[in-house]
């Protein structure tokens, strides 16, 4: 299955019997395939547009099925009459499109074909926010999950729930610090002691989170809130560490970055958002009734609690091994540019293809974010503690 993210204004998304098409004037496709593998841009304006696959060992694959067309011979390319150039997908192929351009327009057969196939539609902002998603209501008619869930705010679930966001959330950026900490143990002793004892001062914030207990999640928020900031402000500061200076990373921005680095995460961790979204409503679960956060008009705040224990595993983890592979993170007033957002996505999406190890046996990550939600789901009505995700360093 992939992932289409689709990054071109007056793109057009139709569907043409059971493929997805994809119409100019001039698209760029990017597909994420299953594996970890990445499918390099592809731009229509060029005389003779190439598809190339790179695997996980990183030979040259061959691209998956597209349509060819007899007058240009390129893979994936259908010249038509009168419109502009257009790209044929099989349908089956596609697990999810992601829109980050404005001026994009999609057709409805196209929208009946994803809700059908539970293919869904996600839509972001230049700078990684998202806006919307469409899927269908169908996916989300359980009734039971929903009641158990707005029940236990007023409860100890709340609280355990909240309690158990804020140490594996602190869990996961200990375990950062310390795998890419390790490569230094030996390159740089004082760095590495530094992080050691940021990891180590976010353990002890880990075990204070396990000792806080209340009634309900309103009596237990501000003390769980506070050792997440404090948290948070050292975790930064070992983030700082690893991340070259000339980069200009101080601190995390979350609206307004002045730096490629906290663009980059912003843009990460809107591509991660629309993954947790889609996991919680495929989960029959309310993505605007959270715990730890508190409510706002808006604001998916369940999204945002379950987000927070894949950021680490999944963003972060992503945009520093890039940046350590030297990938250019580049802006243009305030924003990513073009080929900075390509790199961030398909670093990104690569590291949800990946597999980590999960409760004894190895999942794909995009497949630990489905299952977190379920086993949320489950805990609500009535089952198993929730446990969060752990980062295996």
């Amino acid at each position: 299955m992939n992932s289409v993210i689709v990054s071109d204004y007056g793109v057009m998304l139709a569907k043409t019997g059971e493929r997805l098409v994809i119409r100019g004037p001039r698209p760029k496709l990017e597909l994420i395939e299953g594996g970890p593998q990445l499918l390099l841009p592809l731009d229509l304006s060029a005389k003779r547009p190439t598809l190339t696959v790179l695997s996980s060992a990183g030979a040259r694959t061959p691209p998956p099925p597209l349509r060819r067309s007899k007058l240009s011979g390129a893979a994936g390319v259908k010249p038509p009459k009168k419109s502009p150039d257009e790209i044929e997908l099989p349908l089956f192929r596609v697990g999810e499109i992601l829109i980050t351009s404005p001026g994009v327009t999609i057709s409805a057969d196209l929208v009946e074909a994803c809700c059908e196939r539970g293919i869904r539609l996600s839509f972001l902002t230049r700078s990684g926010k998202p806006y919307a998603m469409l899927s269908s209501p169908m996916l989300t008619a359980t009734v039971i999950t929903r009641r158990e869930q707005l029940a236990a705010y007023r409860d100890r679930r709340g609280v355990g729930l909240a309690r158990a966001i804020v140490r594996g959330k602190l869990g996961n950026q200990a375990s950062l610090l310390k795998y890419f900490g390790k490569y230094l143990k030996e390159a740089d002793p004082p760095r590495f002691e530094a992080l050691s004892a940021l990891a180590g001062a976010l353990a002890k914030g880990r075990a204070d989170a396990a000792r806080i207990d209340a009634p309900e999640i309103d009596a237990a928020r501000e003390a769980l809130l506070a050792i997440e900031g404090q948290a948070g402000r050292l975790y930064w500061k070992g983030v700082r560490l690893l991340l070259p200076r000339q980069l200009g990373f101080t601190s995390r921005e979350h609206r307004g970055a002045p730096d490629p680095v906290n663009s980059a995460l912003n843009y990460g961790y809107g591509i991660l958002y629309t993954q947790v979204w889609g996991a919680i409503m495929n989960a029959g679960l309310e993505p605007f009734a959270g715990f730890l956060h508190v409510d706002r008009p808006g604001k998916p705040w369940l999204v945002l609690d379950l987000v927070e224990e894949f950021r680490q595993p999944v963003v972060d983890r992503a945009i520093i091994a890039a940046i350590g592979r030297g990938v250019a993170l580049e802006t243009r007033e305030g924003l990513l540019t073009d080929g900075a957002r390509h790199a961030v996505a398909a670093a990104v999406l690569e590291r949800l293809e990946s597999v980590a190890a999960f409760r004894g046996r190895r999942y794909q990550l995009k497949s630990v974010i489905q299952l977190q939600a379920r086993n949320l789901a489950s805990f609500l009505r009535g089952g198993a503690d929730y446990r969060t995700f752990a980062f295996k360093w």
